[in-house]
């Protein structure tokens, strides 16, 4: 679904990564960790083509992104939603309004079938449906994230790209989206790229795990991370968060 080939992120002319390498295999979660500053969300933006690689090549359901023109790049653009870590809802606009707009730009529809189309967007994300008439601004941060993960999966994308899912949540409702991630990505076979400091989410979401650290690229299942020796990812797995998320995942033993 997603292949990096010798990748180099840049922002403000400074090199946060070079030389990464990584494929994304249909139907698994990637959850990609770093220490704050090592350029995680600058990965995942690069990646979506919001900025521009260093040096190297990205490939997406097996197309080489750089080489692509405009309407074929839009129309690869389609078969990908992206979650940004505030929502990024338009404020000036209903929710409603927000995960219609995507659909809009794509196809011309009767009124009625786009308002039950949002509807049904907002029912999969477990929100109902009078949420459509609401501002962004009345929402609490878990319905704005749904709000949000709802416009991503407007176009039925089987790729997803998730930044910071359950940051600013409480732990019950970063538990409560992490189900919801989880059950959408089995119902609806979604691939997902998913950036995220959260360990309890990585146990409960992630088939792999991807770490930024040293300008690399490591990556592995949460028992590979468990047996590194590198001492950040020691830090991050076997600190008192990592324990404890690893066991109350009941699968594995820290």
């Amino acid at each position: 679904m997603l292949r990096l080939r010798g990748v180099a992120t840049r922002i403000g002319g400074r090199i946060l990564q070079r030389g990464i390498d990584l494929d994304l295999m249909r139907g698994e979660v990637l959850g990609v960790v770093g220490a704050s500053g090592a350029g995680k969300s600058v990965l995942l933006k690069t990646v979506v083509g919001l900025l521009h690689p260093a040096a190297g090549t990205i490939e997406i359901f097996g197309q080489d992104v750089a080489s692509l023109d405009v309407k074929s790049r839009e129309r690869l653009e389609q078969r990908w939603g992206v979650l940004f870590q505030d929502g990024a809802l338009f404020s000036s606009l209903t929710v409603g309004e927000n995960i219609a707009l995507p659909i809009k730009e794509r196809l011309e529809l009767p009124r009625a079938l786009l308002r039950e189309l949002v509807c049904m967007k907002l029912a999969l994300v477990g929100l109902p449906p009078q949420t459509a008439e609401l501002s962004p601004a009345a929402l609490s941060g878990g319905m704005r994230k749904r709000a949000a993960l709802a416009r991503a999966l407007a176009l039925d994308p089987p790729l997803l790209f998730l930044d910071e899912p359950t940051a600013g949540l409480d732990p019950i409702g970063a538990a409560e989206f992490d189900k919801l991630v989880r059950d959408l990505k089995e119902g609806l076979d979604l691939t997902v790229f998913m950036v995220t400091h959260d360990i309890d989410t990585l146990v409960a979401v992630a088939d792999r795990i991807a770490v930024l650290i040293d300008n690399q690229l490591k990556i592995g299942t949460m028992d590979d991370m468990l047996r590194d020796a590198n001492p950040w990812i020691q830090a991050y797995f076997h600190g008192p968060r990592g324990r404890a998320a690893v066991g109350k995942s009941g699968s594995r033993d820290a």
